[in-house]
């Protein structure tokens, strides 16, 4: 809990999804509009999060659909470029996500002053990308290699798109990534983008790790978030804050400031 004081200033936490449109080699990109266009997508999202008034962004490149386990060096090129050309406007801490490559999003995080990352890192899943297995020692390996310990590593250990393998309970599951896995916030997951998991479900997995924080990982909005914040310690959100609710829109910056209204006023 005293990582996510120093990395956000406060104890419950929300952070915004940058979703980057289509990258280049990804089969939706749209190379008639280009990177800069891409660019310009990103930034606008970025000032209606930070003006919306959330605690900290995440970049993602959410759209390159479908997805793959290792990312492409143009993925990891692009995400950094633009990143880094808007260094200067970001005012609140931020993390990286590459769909599904943890490495990569290290890296990235590595190169441009990001303070944690989101990923897959435990378990094995049968997937929409077929079989998804992953190797945590390998990450927290390269993590102290490229000495990027000070970047937080949110476990997602509950994948959307995926049925995982374990016959364990998640709150067993829990447990055993903040022991042996060194888990440094704990993310739970509806089904899919867009779909919370119950409070309910989000209780059983803070009562196991009762140390290490919880965050809901997705489907907050603003009907739910108060429901869902009391008993988890922040949540991700990206689908309820873009224009009419559909995650491949533009944030909406009027949804924003109306959703950390709600949160505010819980929270104070």
């Amino acid at each position: 809990m005293e990582k996510l004081k120093r990395i956000f200033g406060r104890e419950k936490v929300i952070i915004g999804m940058i979703h980057f449109p289509p990258l280049p080699g990804a089969p939706l990109y749209d190379e008639r509009k280009g990177v800069d266009w891409i660019r310009k997508w990103v930034e606008e999202d970025l000032l209606a999060l930070q003006n919306g008034g959330v605690d900290a962004v995440m970049f993602c490149n959410e759209n390159d659909r479908p997805y793959v386990f290792k990312a492409d060096y143009v993925t990891i090129a692009t995400m950094s470029r633009i990143i880094g050309e808007l260094l200067e406007k970001i005012d609140l801490p931020f993390g990286v996500d590459v769909l599904w490559d943890p490495k990569a999003a290290l890296a990235i995080a590595k190169a441009t002053g990001a303070k944690f990352i989101r990923e897959v890192i435990t378990g094995t899943y049968v997937s929409d990308m077929g079989i998804w297995n992953t190797n945590v020692g390998e990450l927290y390996r390269y993590r102290k290699l490229i000495d990027a310990e000070d970047i937080a590593i949110f476990f997602n250990i509950s994948a959307e798109f995926a049925s995982s393998l374990d016959k364990r309970s998640l709150s067993e599951i829990a447990k055993s990534v903040v022991f042996s896995s060194l888990a440094d916030v704990v993310l739970v997951s509806g089904p899919m983008t867009g779909i919370a998991p119950s409070k309910n479900f989000i209780k059983e997995v803070k009562e196991s790790i009762p140390e290490t924080p919880v965050f809901v990982n997705t489907g907050v909005n603003e009907e739910n978030v108060v429901e869902l914040l009391s008993v988890a310690d922040g949540a991700i959100v990206g689908t309820s804050l873009k224009k009419e609710g559909i995650t491949w829109n533009p944030v909406d910056k009027d949804r924003v400031k109306s959703f950390m209204k709600r949160v505010r006023e819980f929270i104070i």
